[in-house]
Formats: structure tokens, C-alpha cells, sequence
């Protein structure tokens, strides 16, 4: 007979997920209603309304995917191409290949334009591929890059969208709670991100919006979506208030943390939450930076809640990430790609973004730096990112 389940506790400082607040946790052990029950439909009424709040747009189409991030990516792309159209898609990472990937899946032509790993997009790389191409279907580009942390300007390329009459789809799955995400302003048709990121909810959820032009792109389909499961003319009936047609069974449970967590980030306010992840990360990068560790990313061109930062090479990357986890219980990300064994990956993500978080896993590694070798001088990390604590609450 199997033994019940004994599970360490473990500081969630990976690339996702994050750490989960208590009252999420407790959402989730609520007892189950049916999934047309009067009572959970007015749950995720409010779910709506608080990702209309999120996403920063009036969108009616607002709804959570019943799958994670890589399901709303899925269903963005699956429901407004078709066979034979034409996307631009900018690849600085693993996962603007993937949207190319999905893209040829349904039988769209991705024209790609790529940059460094590492390195944003410029603006004007898509601009010249729009003004020497025909005409484009849409435009799909990633907010933030988990593979590399790079964060990637938006509103202009959503300009250049409009100018010539293509959608823009948005993969914001590591920046929505944690950066500014303004959907309606940098003109955005079809955005999607994940729960268990910045939101710091368990996976299984991915809040999805469609513009009025995404949703009219779909119900004038030449062709039908290829996906049943992901099909948005089909779910948007469950989720519109005037149908609450029956599709498929939802996460009910999942759904409960969610409303909790979107709870949560409005309690905060979304621009105390931005600053909060900002700091954390200014105070996190100083103190590898004291280490020896080297910013992926241009220092203005890095995310907040994701700090992608190159191995000196006097560090066996397999070997510190699992003495941080079986010794110290802390969880960091290596690189992926290209960037395997090169790179760590460090969240700090919704409730896993806390100065003392910070200081944990910096003093952790100036441990394990003295016990290996790598590090002679104990204490530069914790006063670098003291000196960023210290000159914020000075400000």
C-alpha cells in the first residue's frame, strides 16, 4: 500500500512555479459545486472582472483556459490562423520559436525575425518586414522571455500592427501581475499568460483576452479551428453570461484560487506590486552581480520578476542548484537551449518576490561559494543587496 504523502517545503525561486499564499491554498479545499451551479457562475463573473482589471482592457472575451500557459498560447494561435497566412513571429528565445512552431502546426507561414538570445526585438525589424512584405494576418511576439529574461517592448510594435491591419497576439505568461500589462493601450487582440507565475496560483489556468477584432477574426473563419478542446467560438459560450452553454467540465477548484489570487493582486494594487518586483529584483542582481554573475540581458532590457544571469567558470551549474535544493530546500532554474549549463534562471514571482527571499538564497550561495572554493571574501552579496534595500527606504 502506498504511504501517505510526506512533501518537503521548498523556497520557489525557479522560473515557476511560485510560491502560493495561504488563502489561495484554502480557496482550493473549498467544497466543490457543479460547474453550471448559480453559485459558481457568479464566481467566475467576478474571475472576468477581475482580469478585465489585470489585463487592463474592457474586452468582453476575458476568461481563464481550463490548461496552463502553454494551452492559452495554444488557443491563440489554433483559433485566429488558417491555412495559408501569413505571421511574423519574433524569436529571441524558446518561446517565440514556439509560437512559430504552432503557427506552421496550423498551416500559417511564420516569417520569423530573430535577435540574439538575450537581446529585445527592435521595433524596427518588424517594421521592415511589414513594409516589404504582403499583407500579414498577425503579428506575435513574447512580453518576456522566460528563457533569457529579456523584456521586450510591446506598444510599439502594437502601432505598427494597426497601421497595417494585423492582429497582435501577446504572450505575457511571466510579466501579467509582476510588470505592466496594458492590453487596450498597446493594442493588443489576443493576450494570454499563466497562473502559476506572477499570479502565484497552482498551474492549470491561463487567462486569455480577445479583442472585438480577434473575435470577429474567428467567427469569420474560412476554415474550422483544429482543436475541439480550444476552439473559442465553442468555450465562449460556457463563459458568456447570456448562454452558460455546457462545453466541457471546468477546474472548478483551480477556478476558486484563481478569484483568490486575482484577489490578492488587487489588494496589493497593481503599482505597489510592480515596484515591489522591481526592487527585489535590483537588490537580487546586485548581489550576484557581487558574486561574479553576469545579466543575461541589457540592464534595461531585463524583466523584473526573472533574472537570467551567466555561470563564472568556476561554477558547475548542476552541482550548486542541487546542493541549494537538497541542502538549503531552495529551487532555481538552469538555462535552456542554446543556454544549458551556461545560465541560471531566478523568479521572483508574485509571492516568491520578498526581500527576505533576496537575502535567503544570496546568503545560501555565498555558503556554498566559501565550502567550494569559488568565493574567498563571505558577505559582498548580502551588502550589495542591503545597499538597494537600504537606498529605497532612503527614497
Amino acid at each position: 500500500m502506498l504511504q501517505d504523502l510526506n512533501l518537503p517545503r521548498r523556497l520557489l525561486l525557479g522560473p515557476g512555479p511560485s510560491l502560493v499564499h495561504p488563502r489561495v491554498l484554502r480557496a482550493m479545499a473549498m467544497p466543490l459545486l457543479g460547474h453550471l451551479d448559480p453559485i459558481f457562475l457568479g464566481l467566475m463573473d467576478d474571475i472576468q472582472t477581475l482580469l478585465r482589471w489585470l489585463f487592463a482592457t474592457t474586452n468582453p472575451f476575458s476568461i481563464a483556459i481550463s490548461g496552463t500557459g502553454s494551452a492559452g498560447m495554444e488557443a491563440a494561435v489554433v483559433n485566429l490562423i488558417e491555412p495559408g497566412d501569413a505571421v511574423i513571429v519574433g524569436i529571441n528565445g524558446v518561446f517565440g520559436a514556439r509560437l512559430a512552431t504552432l503557427v506552421e502546426r496550423c498551416g500559417g507561414k511564420a516569417i520569423r525575425v530573430e535577435a540574439p538570445w538575450g537581446r529585445i526585438i527592435e521595433p524596427e525589424a518588424i517594421a521592415s518586414v511589414l513594409q516589404r512584405s504582403g499583407p500579414m494576418k498577425a503579428v506575435a511576439m513574447v512580453h518576456a522571455e522566460t528563457s533569457t529574461g529579456v523584456w521586450q517592448p510591446i506598444e510599439p510594435v502594437g502601432r505598427l500592427c494597426r497601421d497595417y491591419n494585423a492582429l497582435f497576439i501577446v504572450d505575457t505568461v511571466t510579466s501579467l501581475g509582476g510588470a505592466p500589462v496594458e492590453v487596450d493601450q498597446w493594442g493588443i487582440d489576443a493576450c494570454y499568460s499563466a497562473t502559476q507565475k506572477c499570479l502565484s496560483c497552482p498551474p492549470g489556468l491561463a487567462p486569455f483576452t480577445l479583442s472585438d477584432r480577434a473575435v470577429a477574426a474567428i467567427k469569420n473563419r474560412r476554415t474550422p479551428c483544429q482543436s475541439w478542446y480550444l476552439d473559442m467560438a465553442l468555450v465562449s459560450d460556457y463563459w458568456a453570461e447570456q448562454t452558460r452553454a455546457y462545453h466541457h467540465t471546468a477546474p472548478i477548484s483551480m477556478l476558486y484560487a484563481l478569484r483568490e489570487a486575482l484577489r490578492l493582486v488587487e489588494e496589493e494594487g497593481m503599482v505597489i506590486r510592480h515596484a515591489r518586483h522591481r526592487l527585489n529584483s535590483d537588490a537580487l542582481i546586485a548581489g550576484l552581480i557581487a558574486l561574479g554573475f553576469d545579466p543575461v540581458p541589457l540592464l534595461d532590457q531585463r524583466l523584473p520578476m526573472l533574472s537570467c544571469v551567466s555561470l563564472p567558470a568556476s561554477i558547475d551549474d548542476a552541482a550548486v542548484r542541487a546542493r541549494l535544493l537538497t541542502t538549503y530546500g531552495i529551487e532555481i532554474g538552469g538555462g535552456l537551449g542554446p543556454l544549458k549549463g551556461k545560465v541560471w534562471r531566478i523568479g521572483l514571482m508574485g509571492e516568491s518576490s520578498t526581500e527576505a527571499n533576496v537575502l535567503t538564497l544570496l546568503n545560501a550561495l555565498e555558503e556554498i561559494g566559501i565550502q567550494s572554493g569559488w568565493l574567498s571574501t563571505p558577505g559582498a552579496a548580502l551588502q550589495a543587496a542591503a545597499r538597494v534595500y537600504s537606498c529605497a527606504a532612503t527614497s
